[in-house]
């Protein structure tokens, strides 16, 4: 072997040697391109660092510990940088736990339900942060109280039948501040067409009328969303209101001074004509509308309560009256005219302000006249009947009846 041969074969028997040890780990120390000379590689796992959570904000209304809560209103709960879970909305007095929606990410969850009126409730939830850590909170509120509450009746009842003349009244248990506000939450529908007005006579008390008198076999619907609304001074309604009722045939009894007749219309047919007596002249009977507010067959009249008393001119004692038929609340009635009367009608006055009529003629009026029904009075010389005497809405010309 040349000597050149012998120096190629000692080297690659060297090769082959480090790389035999390095497959048995016999070599401890390897140098790793990329590290310092005398640096060595740690073989042991490095610690896992701590996550640390982001601090959960959480928006709940309402806060704890309120009071005159809105039912309608519903609680919220709602979790920044943290999710919800658990969560129960309860009567604190016992009861059906309050439906509640939670969001698909977790953090946001609301009732699904009108909440009770004059109520405590005690809501419980569990906040989970972006950590895992679960943290328990509880909190409680009260909902709007008996004194804070407030609703509204209508006339005419629902599922009455009224005459042509009857306005709709609404009579709000509290005071309406925004009036304007408040006649868009009803929604009046009226199936002939005519279109209504509104007329506030105070706060709490507003009628509602077409220009004429309702069209014959009207239906009206007066649809009031109440629940929840803010009627002003933090006064909340608890209910909503409806009524629909339906109007029969336009009925109207026309009494005349001059010729001391009635003569009764239906849908403008002359129907009945009787002769009467009216007020005296002290005690003349207004004139205008009026529309026939109750009926009785029999009415207990007292001179007491249009303020006579015994030893007064034009006192009387304590009557019964037959054929009662009330046009306002001070007194003035078409009824069957007292015995001692009967020769006046049809010649002179002699009521205190009432339309009297023979016995045949009240007992028909009676029994074909409605409440709703209209009664008008001309030629006496008295002022007309006032809105509130009873239902004297038809003498406020149209052109102003909405005017608040």
């Amino acid at each position: 072997m040349t000597e050149v041969a012998k120096r190629k074969k000692g080297k690659i028997l060297a090769i082959i040697g480090v790389c035999a040890a390095i497959v048995v780990g016999g070599i401890g120390v390897v140098t790793v391109p990329g590290l310092l000379a005398g640096s060595t590689q740690d073989s042991a796992v490095a610690p896992t660092p701590t996550v640390e959570a982001k601090p959960v904000e959480l928006g709940i209304t309402p806060l704890d510990g309120a009071v005159e809560w809105n039912p309608v209103v519903g609680p919220q709960i709602k979790a920044v940088n943290g999710k919800l879970k658990d969560v129960v909305l309860a009567p604190v007095g016992g009861g059906t736990a309050v439906q509640g929606k939670t969001s698909p990410d977790g953090s946001t969850w609301t009732t699904q339900e009108v909440l009770k009126f004059k109520t405590q409730y005690s809501y419980t939830f569990t906040v989970v942060d972006t950590a895992g850590k679960e943290t328990r909170k509880s909190q409680t509120f009260t909902t709007v109280s008996a004194a804070y509450e407030a609703d509204a009746s209508i006339y005419p009842r629902h599922g009455t039948t009224a005459g042509s003349g009857q306005p709709i009244e609404i009579n709000f248990s509290e005071p309406v501040v925004d009036k304007a506000a408040m006649e868009k939450r009803v929604a009046i529908t009226v199936s002939s067409g005519q279109p209504v007005a509104w007329h506030w006579y105070s706060d709490k008390k507003v009628r509602i009328r077409p220009e004429a008198f309702w069209a014959s076999g009207t239906t009206v619907t007066v649809d009031m969303k109440l629940l929840g609304v803010d009627f002003g001074n933090n006064m909340i309604g608890n209910a909503d209101v409806v009524s629909t009722f339906t109007t029969g045939p336009q009925r109207v009894a026309v009494v005349d001074d001059k010729t001391k007749t009635m003569n009764v219309y239906s849908d403008g047919q002359l129907v009945h004509t009787a002769p009467v007596s009216l007020g005296g002249e002290d005690w003349l009977s207004p004139t205008g509308y009026a529309v026939i507010m109750e009926q009785e067959r029999h009415s207990n009249f007292n001179a007491g309560t249009i303020g006579l008393k015994p030893g007064d001119k034009g006192y009387y004692p304590p009557l019964v009256v037959e054929y009662a038929n009330r046009l306002t609340w001070s007194g003035v009635y078409v009824h069957q005219a007292l015995e001692a009367a009967w020769s006046s009608i049809g010649v002179a006055n002699v009521s205190h302000g009432c339309v009297g009529l023979l016995p045949a003629d009240a007992e028909w009026f009676f029994n074909n006249m409605k409440t709703g029904d209209v009664v008008q009075i001309l030629n006496t010389g008295a002022p007309a009947v006032e809105p509130l005497e009873g239902f004297g809405d038809w003498n406020i010309p149209w052109a102003s009846y909405a005017q608040r």
